[in-house]
C-alpha cells in the first residue's frame, strides 16, 4: 500500500514500447544516456510552446541518431519552409558529433494524451485560471474524445493559500492495476508566483486484447532469418546431408520383411510349410448328437444310475429310476 509506480514503466515490455531504442557497450553507456538526456532538455526547451508530448530515439550502428518528436503542433517544430527543424538539426550534430536525422509525427488527438492535457491544466494556472475550472473543462474534453476514463490531480499552495494542499477529480473508470488497460500518464508544473504546482494527468483509453499485442510487435517487417544469420561454411556441409530417414507408411510386404531373423532350420520348414498344399481337414462330429445317442441307448437298457452318470445328466437318471 503507498507505493506508486509509473503507470507507463509499469507497462513498459507489455504492450509499450521503450522511448530510447539502442544497446551500448558497458564503458559507452552513462555517454550516450547523458546525451540523451541533454538532447530531449534542449529540444523542450527551444519548442516550449509546441505541444511535444514524447520524443522517441534510436542509435544505429553507424554512429547516426534517429529523434522522432510526437507533437500536436507540427507547424510550429517545422517552421517556415523546414528552417526550425534544419536549424535543429545543425545545433545537435554540432553539440554531440553524430549524424542526427529528426522526424516529426502529429498527434492528432490531443485530448487523449495525458502529458499534453496535463501540460494545457498547468498553463491556464499560470495564467491565474481556477484549477477547478481548468480541470473540470479538461476531463470533460477528454471524456468527449472516447476516453473510458480520466483522472487529474493537483498540488501545491492553490489559490495561493498559506499551506499546500492536494485536489484531484475523476470522471469514469482507471484501473491501474490492470496490466492489459492503455493507461497513459503525464505530468507537468505550474510556476506561479506564489510556488510551483504540480499537475498529474491518468487516461484510460481502453483495454489492449492478446491479439491486438501480438499484432501490435508484428508491425515493424521482419527480416527472414536466413538474412539475418549468416550461413558459416562448416555448417553448410552438414546441412546438406540427410540427417534424418524418410518415414514410410508401413505396408503387410513391408512388415513381412521386417519380421525377426530365424535359423536356418527354421526358415526351411518355414519355405515346406508354404510350398506343401493345404490339406483339407476332416469334418467334425458334432457333439451334441454324440450325447443324445448316448442319453438314449441307457434310457433303452434301463441301466444302473451309476452308469447313466457317466454318460448322461442328472436328468437322465430320473427317467431310468422310474
Amino acid at each position: 500500500m503507498g507505493h506508486k509506480v509509473h503507470p507507463n514503466a509499469f507497462r513498459l515490455g507489455v504492450f509499450r514500447p521503450w522511448e530510447a531504442n539502442w544497446f551500448a557497450n558497458p564503458k559507452d553507456y552513462t555517454k550516450m544516456l547523458h546525451e540523451d538526456l541533454e538532447m530531449r532538455r534542449i529540444i523542450l526547451a527551444r519548442l516550449r510552446n509546441a505541444g511535444i508530448a514524447k520524443i522517441e530515439t534510436e542509435r544505429s550502428s553507424n554512429a547516426q541518431l534517429t529523434v522522432t518528436i510526437h507533437t500536436a503542433k507540427p507547424g510550429i517544430v517545422i517552421g517556415k519552409g523546414g528552417s526550425s527543424v534544419d536549424q535543429l538539426r545543425e545545433d545537435l550534430e554540432k553539440r554531440f558529433g553524430n549524424r542526427v536525422r529528426i522526424s516529426i509525427q502529429e498527434i492528432k488527438q490531443p485530448e487523449l494524451d495525458a502529458q499534453l492535457v496535463a501540460e494545457n491544466i498547468a498553463s491556464q494556472i499560470e495564467r491565474r485560471i481556477s484549477y477547478k475550472r481548468a480541470m473540470k473543462q479538461a476531463i470533460l474534453r477528454t471524456m468527449r474524445s472516447g476516453a473510458k476514463g480520466v483522472r487529474i490531480y493537483c498540488g501545491g499552495r492553490l489559490r495561493g493559500a498559506e499551506m499546500a494542499r492536494r485536489e484531484w477529480d475523476r470522471e469514469g473508470r482507471v484501473p491501474l492495476h490492470t496490466l492489459r488497460a492503455d493507461i497513459d500518464f503525464g505530468r507537468a508544473t505550474a510556476k506561479t508566483t506564489f510556488g510551483a504546482i504540480g499537475v498529474k494527468c491518468w487516461i484510460y483509453k481502453d483495454q489492449i486484447s492478446p491479439a491486438q499485442r501480438r499484432l501490435a510487435a508484428i508491425t515493424e517487417e521482419t527480416v527472414p532469418i536466413a538474412e539475418v544469420v549468416a550461413p558459416q561454411p562448416e555448417l553448410i556441409e552438414a546441412v546438406t546431408e540427410p540427417q534424418a530417414a524418410q518415414v514410410e507408411v508401413a505396408t503387410p510386404e513391408a512388415a513381412a520383411k521386417v519380421a525377426p531373423r530365424r535359423t536356418r532350420t527354421g526358415t526351411a520348414k518355414v519355405e515346406e510349410k508354404a510350398a506343401a498344399p493345404a490339406r483339407p481337414k476332416a469334418a467334425p462330429k458334432p457333439k451334441a448328437e454324440a450325447k443324445t445317442e448316448v442319453k438314449k441307448t441307457a434310457v433303452r437298457t434301463k441301466s444302473t444310475p451309476a452308469a447313466v452318470k457317466k454318460t448322461g445328466n442328472a436328468r437322465n437318471t430320473k427317467k431310468a429310476d422310474t
